[in-house]
Formats: structure tokens, C-alpha cells, sequence
């Protein structure tokens, strides 16, 4: 008869023989799930996974096990003298594959198998957050009020009103847990009844009525960084709701959203913004006041400027999030035209015109059109 020769157990794992603990581990499970033969569809394919699922559980069980592992490095499969003690069989209560199988059950049931009530992770909250043109730039601790479902402290988040109201649960008996039969393997799923607490209340605590929890508006301090923009959003870990059964609390996310400026607007960290320069200064040169965040400030016009040009103040801007340098404040000339002029100014103008060659044609446009038309 022939002897069945078995596959080297690092090849079933799919691991080199230098792989460590957590990676052996790793392989195990992603095997476990892909082979369980509960999740399979029809007879034979049903028992093809079936034994691939031992041959898996084989390999685990010596590589997880480090005194197996050397044996099994020394000996092969044989083991040594000692052999592997029922390596082919099922033990789980042994080289820690009872932990992880009860893991890999969570995953496919959704269920605790250790008893206990499973713990809940506390909801995430966005609390939306509209902040001046201004707090943008520069920043704010901002004060927010949060509501929020919290444990309740006067029952300790158990939802009895004592200790005596608490009572074992009779479906379970307090196990918290109900085996069964599933398929190929017994396993047990949380209690119905009391949902895997083990315990149901007789008596709810008048605080929370049971719940466990309650819900309650807190003040929280949040530091707005400078040079925030709208659609961003701030994480601030475990100030979400509180989670049940000992679970973590969620997180809160702050989403931002900035007033429009009446003045300013921005691109990335420059702050943009247009001023109105009378043709003369334009022309001839010299010094505008113009607004910035900060408050109005004196800037010089250099002669000649056309329309359209632009000025920039350098470090007026915003700052970068990055913790960058700051942006600058980058300024648009408009040219005003005066809509309203004397005797003596039409005169004036008049001259320039000619000494500029500018033909004054009073049949067609307006004077006062062809000099805007000329100075821009």
C-alpha cells in the first residue's frame, strides 16, 4: 500500500519557516475562515474543505505550539521520540488555539463566545461648526455644547436600581450564552433573552429606566487652528457617545464651514481683495489706504499702474495649517474714474488730451467715456 506522504506544515500555512508567532497566527485564520466548512455550499465541496480545514488545523496546532515547533523543525513530522500528542485531532483547549478560534467564530456569527454581554462601541456625532471669515485665519478656542448619550452614574451603566434587582437569567441560567450545534463545529451564541449579560433587571434604574445610559448636553473646549477652511473636519477621539457594556465611547468630528468676508476672499493662504485707485494717483504715483485683517494701512502706488495689476503685502495672508510660512495678501488696482468733473479738471484734461494726441470726437462717445477708455 502506499504511504501518504503529508505536505510540509509551514507550505499548508502558507509561511516561511522563519515566520514568527503573530504571522503564523495570521495565516491560521485567514485559512480558517477560507476553509470552514460551514460556510460552504454543496456535499462535496463540503467535505473537500473539511479536510482542508484539519489539515490546517494540524499545521496550526504543532507551529503555535514553540516546544512542537522545534521537534518539529528537528524531526519532522514524526515528531521525535515524544511525537506531537494527538496533533491530528481537535484539541482546543491547548497552544492557545482555543482563543483564537473563538475569534475567528466572532467573526463568522457576530457573537461573543467567551459569555458575557458583548460591549458596544459608542456612536460617532458630527457637531457642525460655523466660524467668522476671520476666527478662519487666525483661529479660536471655540466652546461647544454636545448632547450625548452617557453611562449612567447612578447605576454604574447597569440600568438596575441595585444590586438585588439584578436578577440570573433563566433561560441561560446566567451563562450568558446558549450552545448549539452548527454544522461541523458546537459553538454558542449571546442569550436572547438577557443578551448575553447573564443577568436580566427586575427593578430598572429610575435614572436611565434600564437604558443604561443617559442622555446629557456637555460643554467641551476645541482649539480651531489657524488657517482652517471650509469642509474640513476635526477629530477629537473617544468624545463621541459612550459605548455599552464597557465598550469604548465614538469620536466627534467638528465639520467647518467659514462666513463669506465682504471684502476678502482666499486662495489657498493668500487672502485677495480689489481697491479703487483714482486715475491721477494711478498715473502720477502715490499712496492708498487699504484694508487688511489687521486693520487700514498706508501702501504706495508706483507711477503708471495699469488696471488689473497687482500689489502684495507679504506675510498678510494666512497661515499655512502645515506650519509653513504665512500667505500674503494679494491686492487687484481698479481705476476710479471721477463720474463728475469741474470747468477747471475738463480743461485740464482737455489740454492732456491734446498734448497725448488723443482726437476729442464729441459726435461719438462721451468726453468723459474716451478718457475712461484711454486710462485703463
Amino acid at each position: 500500500m502506499a504511504r501518504v506522504t503529508k505536505r510540509d506544515y509551514y507550505e499548508t500555512l502558507g509561511v516561511e519557516r522563519t515566520a514568527s508567532d503573530d504571522e503564523i497566527k495570521k495565516a491560521f485564520r485567514k485559512l480558517a475562515r477560507q476553509h470552514h466548512p460551514d460556510l460552504q455550499t454543496g456535499d462535496q465541496q463540503k467535505k473537500v474543505s473539511e479536510e482542508k480545514f484539519k489539515e490546517v488545523n494540524e499545521a496550526y496546532e504543532v507551529l503555535s505550539d514553540q516546544d512542537k515547533r522545534r521537534r518539529y523543525d528537528t524531526f519532522g513530522h514524526t515528531g521525535g521520540p515524544q511525537g506531537f500528542g494527538g496533533a491530528e485531532g481537535f484539541d482546543f483547549g491547548r497552544g492557545g488555539f482555543g482563543d483564537v478560534f473563538n475569534d475567528i467564530f466572532d467573526d463568522f456569527f457576530g457573537g461573543n463566545t467567551r459569555g458575557g454581554q458583548r460591549a458596544e462601541r459608542g456612536s460617532d456625532l458630527q457637531y457642525n461648526l460655523e466660524l467668522s471669515f476671520e476666527e478662519s485665519v487666525y483661529g479660536k478656542e471655540a466652546k461647544l455644547k454636545i448632547p450625548r448619550w452617557e453611562g449612567c452614574q447612578d447605576c454604574n451603566g447597569t440600568g438596575a436600581k441595585s444590586a438585588a434587582s439584578l436578577k440570573v437569567c433563566p433561560t441561560c441560567k446566567g451563562a450568558g450564552q446558549l450552545r448549539f450545534q452548527q454544522g461541523f463545529f458546537s459553538i454558542s451564541r449571546p442569550c436572547s433573552q438577557c443578551e448575553g449579560a447573564g443577568q436580566i433587571i427586575a427593578d430598572p434604574c429610575p435614572t436611565c429606566r434600564g437604558r443604561k445610559r443617559v442622555y446629557q448636553e456637555r460643554t467641551l473646549s476645541v482649539n480651531i487652528p489657524a488657517g482652517i477652511e471650509t469642509g474640513m473636519r476635526l477629530r477629537l477621539s473617544n468624545e463621541g457617545e459612550h459605548g455599552l457594556n464597557g465598550g469604548p465611547p465614538g469620536d466627534l468630528f467638528v465639520a467647518v464651514t467659514i462666513k463669506a468676508h465682504p471684502v476678502f476672499t482666499r486662495k489657498n493662504t493668500d487672502l485677495l481683495c480689489e481697491i479703487q485707485v483714482p486715475f491721477v494717483t494711478a498715473a502720477l504715483g502715490g499712496k492708498v489706504e487699504i484694508p487688511t485683517l489687521q486693520g487700514n494701512t498706508i501702501i504706495k502706488v508706483p507711477p503708471g499702474t495699469q488696471a488689473d495689476k497687482t500689489l502684495r503685502l507679504k506675510g498678510l495672508g494666512v497661515p499655512s495649517l502645515k506650519g509653513q510660512q504665512t500667505g500674503d495678501q494679494v491686492i487687484k488696482v481698479k481705476i476710479q474714474v471721477p463720474t463728475k468733473l469741474s470747468v477747471k479738471q475738463k480743461e485740464l484734461l482737455t489740454e492732456f488730451a491734446k498734448e497725448s494726441g488723443v482726437s476729442l470726437d464729441t459726435d461719438g462717445d462721451g468726453f468723459f467715456d474716451k478718457m475712461k477708455t484711454f486710462f485703463e
